[in-house]
């Protein structure tokens, strides 16, 4: 059976990250927030599931540099 996708959306501050899923069948829900730390955000990825199951999309804005580790 194939796996079905999941969508995570971040949006990310200096502090924290408020993180979000949608699943494959159209539900949405918020997850809360995380600390804004590679330890922290590497953990909670982990908990959702392979990365062949997920697509992540994270709102740009002065943080985005931590992100994308420009």
């Amino acid at each position: 059976m194939r796996e079905k996708l999941r969508f995570l959306g971040m949006a990310v501050h200096a502090e924290t990250i408020a993180v979000a899923i949608a699943e494959a069948d159209g539900e949405v829900r918020s997850l809360g927030t995380i600390a804004n730390r590679e330890d922290s955000i590497r953990k909670f990825i982990r908990k959702l599931g392979t990365p062949e199951q997920l697509r992540a999309c994270y709102e740009a804005g002065q943080q985005d540099s931590y992100c994308t580790g420009s």
